[in-house]
């Protein structure tokens, strides 16, 4: 999934970058000399679960996510560093939900397990922007970020042995990104399109004092990864 986000992320920019404007009257023009600016952002995302199941195992697992669709909401920092380049802060809320089928089980209770997750999500992004071209900016994101999931169930003391599907609590991401900035005559309206991938692993293991887990023990790795689409107004 990173090769292809990358490959279309650096053709976007290609196209964003040649895209041709005749010369007009600029909206906003001292915008990007400010040290500092503030905004706002919604967006949808998808978010997936990259799954990596252990070498080998008795059980021969398959197991399958499917994500839908939820919405992101948040605000932004921006700080000047360079004329290029901005940091910004962008605090937000994420809301979705998955579905994770455990195919190699029996039964719908035990096969099945649904996901709904909202997470405070914190991320720290470097902005490289091209030089303004009229009233567009086409710009590359990327950056780390913290998720704390409200939904985690981590301290839950039933698992899935009693039906309860559990993750931690705190996650670090790494995010990439391109977007385009278009200077409005009252406010700089930018779309972006960013991935969103997890460091750490992000499943709570099943009780060993239940035995071996048909849910946890075949899997080595589980962490997000997903696709943000964000309309920001600063």
């Amino acid at each position: 999934m990173n090769k292809k986000f990358l490959a279309f992320s650096f053709c976007m920019l290609f196209i964003f970058s040649g895209f041709s404007q005749t010369e007009k009257v600029q909206y906003l023009p001292d915008f990007d000399k400010k040290l500092y600016h503030f905004g706002f952002y919604l967006g949808l995302n998808k978010n997936d679960f990259k799954v990596d199941l252990q070498p080998s195992t008795i059980l021969n697992p398959d197991i399958r996510v499917q994500p839908t669709t939820g919405f992101n909401v948040g605000l932004i920092a921006d700080l000047r560093l360079h004329k290029n380049i901005n940091l910004r802060f962008e605090p937000g809320l994420i809301s979705n939900s998955k579905t994770i089928t455990f195919n190699h089980l029996t039964g719908a209770r035990d096969s099945v397990r649904e996901i709904g997750s909202t997470y405070l999500h914190l991320p720290l992004i470097f902005k490289f922007s091209t030089n303004r071209y009229n009233n567009m900016r086409p710009y590359l994101l990327a950056g780390i970020s913290y998720d704390y999931n409200f939904s985690s169930n981590q301290k839950n003391a039933d698992d899935n042995f009693s039906g309860e599907f559990r993750m931690k609590t705190s996650n670090f991401m790494y995010e990439l990104g391109i977007g385009v900035d278009f200077y409005l005559y009252f406010f700089k309206f930018s779309p972006s399109i960013r991935g969103v991938f997890a460091l750490n692993n992000e499943i709570v293991r099943d009780n060993a004092s239940n035995g071996p887990s048909p849910w946890t023990s075949p899997v080595n790795f589980l962490g997000t990864r997903g696709i943000f689409i964000n309309f920001a107004f600063e």
